[in-house]
């Protein structure tokens, strides 16, 4: 089986090639993994099954932030990769195969910071307020379709306490 990763690095880290799309089979995605959490620098974290939007989104993303962004087409491939890597914030979708984007930020909740997550859907979501409450990292649910000015505007209201947002220089 085959994991499509995009993964978005910044211009100014020399470790790190420039953007590049990168196909791996599923036993060799460490090797991204790696790569990310061996930076130091904290990641944007993209989930979506529908890679080709997951892939403009994370290109777009990538001109105004400079931290590396991955995204992931496969919600399992993620839960799998979240432990191994420095998240800032997680983006998400709900619908997807396997587990649902709930489930994810569920899952994420686990990790020590658990990272500010974020949920984009194309459907009516009904918030389970006792649900989302015990999650005190899900941040906000953003509908689809959006403007990516709008999801990057949430990552940076919701960029981990005390750090400053990885913003490129204009």
């Amino acid at each position: 089986m085959w994991t499509s990763f995009h993964l978005n690095q910044p211009r100014a880290a020399k470790q790190l090639q420039a953007r590049s799309i990168l196909r791996f089979a599923r036993s060799r995605h460490h090797y991204i993994v790696g790569s990310v959490q061996a930076s130091g620098v904290k990641t944007i974290v993209i989930v979506d099954d529908e890679m080709s939007f997951t892939e403009l989104l994370g290109s777009m993303l990538g001109e105004h932030f400079c931290c590396p962004i991955l995204t992931f087409g496969n919600p399992l491939t993620a839960a799998e990769a979240l432990p191994r890597l420095n998240v800032g914030v997680l983006v998400t979708d709900y619908y997807m195969p396997h587990i649902n984007g709930l489930d994810l930020i569920k899952q994420a909740g686990n990790l020590q910071p658990p990272p500010p997550s974020l949920l984009i859907t194309g459907h009516t979501f009904e918030d389970d307020e006792d649900e989302t409450a015990r999650m005190p990292h899900f941040k906000a649910i953003l509908p689809k379709p959006f403007r990516w000015q709008q999801l990057a505007s949430l990552i940076e209201e919701h960029w981990p306490a005390g750090e400053t947002p990885p913003l490129r220089k204009k």
